[in-house]
């Protein structure tokens, strides 16, 4: 019997200071959406609910922030354990031992069943052309410490956030440690260098999701915020490397899928890196 499961990446829009509820509503809105499309498990991008602050220098960046306590993240997790939806919520973390961008993750019946704080924390200079505004993230996030994968709608789940797609240590120690779906919050530009960077949007989804025998839900921002232009192309794909499922590039959607989670063990013992590999060498 086929171990079925529909999935969902909610690509929200790019927002502006202060337009917390507008972004809040629109959030909302999904979660309803995918509750009416049988959707189990969703994830919101990198940082939906502020501006993407870190491609600039701010003294005031801690307005930015939230405690886990925060009404409209309580307001989020209700909504989706009314709708019995496994929810991964983004949010730049105000914590008790630092700053982090993190994303929770939260089971069906609305139990938080762990906590990812990013691991892999970039800074890019700027560069000349238009909208190469860089990124400054190491100003204002701690590394997190951890890689745990998190047992929810009835598989286990590995997160990465942005960058840390990356690097493919990261996913492989997620695989080894069961993880059957990696779910990426993104927030991915443009920047100065339109094609280029259109072009390798999906290198890494798909090499993480092949090399593993995993499913990759990735969900990234989508339209204008000053200089910088979200990509959106918010992705599902297969243990095999194939795109099953892809959002558009202007406006804000939910990307559902039905993935069928038996394709894990299908693709790994066809590819067996978990034999072959010779981790006393790297």
């Amino acid at each position: 019997m086929a171990r079925n499961l529909i999935v969902a990446a909610a690509q929200t829009g790019s927002i502006e200071d202060g337009d917390l509820r507008t972004i809040t509503d629109s959030a909302h809105a999904l979660l309803d959406e995918a509750a009416r499309q049988g959707v189990r498990l969703l994830t919101f991008c990198e940082l939906f609910l502020t501006p993407f602050f870190a491609n600039r220098l701010d003294e005031d960046f801690d307005r930015y922030f939230m405690q886990d306590t925060h009404e409209v993240l309580v307001s989020l997790r209700e909504k989706a354990r009314r709708h019995r939806i496994a929810l991964v919520l983004p949010f730049a973390e105000r914590a008790a031992d630092g700053w982090f961008n993190s994303a929770f993750v939260y089971d069906e019946d609305g139990r938080e069943a762990g906590r990812y704080r990013k691991t892999h924390i970039p800074a890019y200079f700027p560069t000349e052309g238009p909208g190469g505004t860089g990124s400054f993230e190491k100003f204002y996030f701690s590394p997190g410490l951890k890689l745990e994968t998190f047992a929810v709608a009835g598989t286990r789940i590995g997160v990465q956030i942005c960058n840390d797609r990356l690097y493919p240590e990261a996913s492989r120690v997620l695989a080894l440690r069961g993880a059957e779906l990696l779910v990426m919050p993104i927030s991915f530009s443009t920047y100065a260098d339109l094609v280029q960077r259109a072009s390798i949007w999906e290198i890494p989804l798909r090499a993480r999701a092949y090399e593993n025998g995993a499913y990759v839900l990735a969900c990234n921002r989508v339209g204008t915020e000053g200089e910088r232009r979200h990509l959106g192309r918010s992705m599902v794909v297969d243990p095999r490397g194939m795109v099953i499922a892809e959002a558009g590039t202007i406006e804000p959607q939910l990307l559902a899928a039905q993935i069928d989670l038996d394709a894990v063990s299908i693709a790994r013992r066809k590819f067996p890196w978990w034999r072959d590999r010779r981790p006393d060498l790297y």
